[in-house]
C-alpha cells in the first residue's frame, strides 16, 4: 500500500469510533440530493465510496437503493457492519474498485476524494467511471478551496497523519470530463458539490 493510502488508513482506524459518534448530523441538500440520486441510479445498484462509519450509505438504503459501502479504513467498516449491520460493506479503495466494467447505476463519493493527493484523483474518477453502466451517475461532496492542509489530530483530539486537499468545482468537472463524465446541470447544486452522469 502506498504511504498515502496508509496514513489514511492508519488515521480513520484511530479515530473510527470517535468519527461515529461526532459526525451524525448532513447538510441541508443531502435529503433532496439523495433522493435525486435514487431517481437516476433506475434501481441499480450503487456504491458508497468512501463510506467512513456508514451514515451516507444508511441513508442511501433508506432510499430503498442497493447499496454496498467501501472504506480503506478497516476500523470504519467495523463500525459501519455495528451500526448497519442490514446493509454491505467492505474494506476496498477507490482508486482500485474490485467490481466489473459497467455493474453500477450510482456512485457516492462524498467527501471522500478530499484524502487522495491532486495526482490520484483522476485515476478514482475513471475507477467511478468504469464501474458505472451507461446513464450512471456520480454524486460528490468536497471542500471547496485551492489549499492542502497537514491534518494531525482530530474527532476529540486523537492522532492524525493525512492531508485535506480542497478543490474548485470547475477543476474536478475538468477531471471528470476527461475520462467521459457529462455534468448534470437539471438541479440546483450547492458549490461544494457536484452530479455528473456517465
Amino acid at each position: 500500500m502506498t504511504d498515502h493510502l496508509g496514513n489514511i488508513r492508519t488515521s480513520y482506524d484511530t479515530v473510527a469510533t470517535a468519527y461515529a459518534d461526532l459526525v451524525q448530523d448532513g447538510a441541508d441538500w443531502e435529503s433532496e440530493g439523495f433522493d435525486l440520486f435514487a431517481e437516476l441510479a433506475g434501481g441499480r445498484p450503487v456504491l458508497d465510496v468512501g463510506c467512513g462509519p456508514g451514515r451516507t450509505t444508511g441513508l442511501l438504503g433508506a432510499r430503498g437503493l442497493k447499496v454496498t459501502g467501501i472504506d480503506l479504513s478497516p476500523g470504519m467498516i467495523e463500525v459501519a457492519r455495528r451500526d448497519h449491520p442490514e446493509l454491505d460493506f467492505r474494506v476496498g479503495s477507490m482508486t482500485a474498485l474490485e467490481l466489473a466494467d459497467g455493474e453500477l447505476g450510482g456512485v457516492v463519493s462524498w467527501w471522500s476524494i478530499i484524502h487522495l493527493p491532486r495526482d490520484v484523483v483522476p485515476q478514482a474518477f475513471a475507477e467511478f467511471h468504469r464501474v458505472l453502466a451507461p446513464g450512471g451517475v456520480l454524486l460528490m461532496g468536497f471542500h471547496v478551496g485551492d489549499e492542502s492542509t497537514h491534518k494531525t489530530s482530530g474527532y476529540g483530539g486523537l492522532p492524525m497523519d493525512l492531508y485535506v486537499h480542497r478543490w474548485r468545482g470547475d477543476g474536478l468537472t475538468e477531471l471528470a470530463v476527461a475520462v467521459g463524465f457529462t455534468p448534470y446541470l437539471d438541479a440546483e447544486i450547492p458549490q461544494d458539490r457536484l452530479l455528473f452522469r456517465k
